[in-house]
């Protein structure tokens, strides 16, 4: 699941980030299922840090549209689900700003750490501040750590081995397991108790998920190399001043714009859309204007162009499992069961179809890793797998349709479609990142990455600004144009492969 889950696991040890000589391997001591003993505290962390991520994304749009009397805010439902967009759209931004605190200011390992108690602290907000002021607070200090412990995490997991240690590999995929693990038990358990005890619980759980693992990793924190703490860049002490004023007018900025109404719940989405369209022009203007890059490295910049157009499109559907698909299981899918053995009547929480995702990711992903190592050069090259990636995901949204008009939706039917759209994550999203490192220019290699963190971003804040649009009423309209353009993107993207390809100048 995005990032979220198989989106995370963007074979991320091969990051520009990761240190060049690959960190370290203790020689002895205790292990971790066969693995360096400090893999069972960064598994810990990202593991209780998904739980509660997700596990909070599961219920604050329900929290934020519900009514008073239900617990909820009362917000304007259209307008929710664009904050949720923004929101998570945010935390890929963020992203960016905390891979530039840990190489320029705290290192990785700090940069982690923060990360974690801002995260843990925005859910005690959501859990014990009412009302919209908690709301603002919690997700504020959760896109801001979230965005930070994304940026620096699988970096430490790239610490613990050396280029050559031939454990490297499956203790990444250890690591990864431990985020759909993560991802499929918050929506499970949050949603559960939304349901008995109301929202604040919720979000009380994730906060204790959050506390769970930052406890166990700050017990163990020893376990790791000294090159953790390093700061690979460090910012002079004569330009913070500076840096710290870019930050506060900034600040300055957003404030004004909320007080004098230019920026509110309704535009926020098309806000974070705008700002991060004008970051990835002006990054690729830089990039391809740089007299510092190779023409093979203009070449891979440009070929990334088409890539990173299908993979915004691409989350912008996928993305609707937090703001639109949520709301249809709250109002279309049948999820009243009666008779059950040992349960009676019993409800199914709505978050609970966001668990679908990364179980499929965990059931799926190693045989589309089976697959892809079965075919070996004959597997399909990069743009032809993001191109089927996003018709899948396109085809997800037209099984929609044979439902409209339908008075309550089976729960298996949105299983189905979730389970496609899984399908078109696998074939997108494990090559998404690795393929940005590929690309870079040798000169600015994190530049690459961001834009990668971009087209995510892009297509998450999409998400919510195509919620604006869907209502029960135009359902049929909505799944089915939103299904067709994005199988058109795929179509475009599938006929010029062969062209990006040659682009990419000998990158496959």
């Amino acid at each position: 699941m995005v990032a979220m889950a198989s989106e995370d696991p963007a074979t991320a040890s091969t990051s520009p980030l990761a240190p060049r000589d690959g960190g370290r391997t203790p020689a002895s001591g205790k292990t971790f299922l066969g693995q360096p003993r400090g893999l069972a505290n960064l598994f810990s962390v990202e593991l209780w840090e998904r739980f509660s991520f997700y596990g909070m994304q599961g219920i604050v749009l329900l929290y934020m549209y519900f009514s008073v009397t239900d617990g909820g805010l009362g917000i304007d439902r259209a307008a929710a689900a664009g904050i949720v967009g923004a929101y998570g759209g945010s935390v890929y931004l963020f992203s960016i700003l905390g891979g530039w605190v840990a190489d320029r200011l705290l290192g990785s390992e700090r940069t982690m750490l923060g990360s974690a108690v801002l995260i843990m602290l925005g859910h005690i907000a959501l859990a014990l501040i009412p009302g919209v002021p908690g709301l603002a607070v919690g997700l504020i200090l959760i896109a801001v750590g979230s965005g930070g412990l994304k940026a620096t995490i699988t970096n430490l997991v790239g610490t613990l081995y050396s280029a050559d240690d031939p454990r490297r590999d499956a203790g990444f995929s250890i690591f990864y397991m431990g985020i759909n693990i993560g991802g499929l038990i918050g929506p499970l358990l949050t949603g559960l108790a939304q349901q008995r005890a109301g929202f604040h619980l919720g979000f009380g759980l994730a906060a204790i998920g959050m506390a769970i693992g930052l406890t166990q990793y700050l017990l163990a924190r020893r376990n790791f190399p000294d090159s953790v703490h390093e700061v690979p860049n460090p910012l002079p002490r004569n330009l913070y001043g500076r840096y710290i004023a870019i930050g506060a007018g900034a600040v300055v900025v957003v404030v004004l714009a909320v007080v004098t109404g230019l920026l509110t719940a309704e535009n926020l989405a098309d806000v974070v859309v705008g700002a991060t369209i004008v970051a990835a022009i002006v990054l690729f203007v830089f990039l391809l204007s740089s007299k510092r890059i190779s023409a093979d490295e203009h070449s891979r910049v440009v070929s990334f162009i088409p890539m990173f157009i299908g993979s915004a499109a691409f989350w912008a559907l996928f993305q609707q499992q937090f703001t639109v698909i949520t709301i249809y299981s709250d109002t279309r899918v049948e999820r009243d069961f009666t008779d059950l053995p040992l349960l009676g009547d019993w409800t199914m929480p709505i978050s609970w179809v966001q668990s679908f995702n990364p179980f499929f990711i965990i059931l799926l992903a190693p045989l589309f890793a089976a697959l892809w190592t079965r075919l070996g050069r004959r597997q399909p090259t990069t743009p032809v797998k993001f191109s089927l990636g996003i018709m899948t995901m396109g085809a997800a949204f037209l099984i929609f349709l044979p439902m409209v008009g339908t008075t309550a939706v089976p729960v298996l039917w949105i299983a189905l479609i979730m389970l496609v759209a899984t399908m078109g994550e696998l074939m997108l999203s494990p090559v998404g990142l690795s393929l940005s490192t590929k690309l870079a220019p040798k000169a600015y290699p994190v530049m690459m990455v961001a834009l990668f963190y971009l087209s995510l971003a892009l297509g998450t804040a999409l998400s919510g600004s195509l919620a604006s649009f869907y209502s029960e009423d135009n359902e049929g309209p909505y799944f089915g144009t939103l299904g067709a353009v994005t199988i058109g993107v795929g179509l475009v993207l599938l006929a010029l492969s062969p062209r990006i390809t040659r682009a990419m100048r000998g990158v496959r």
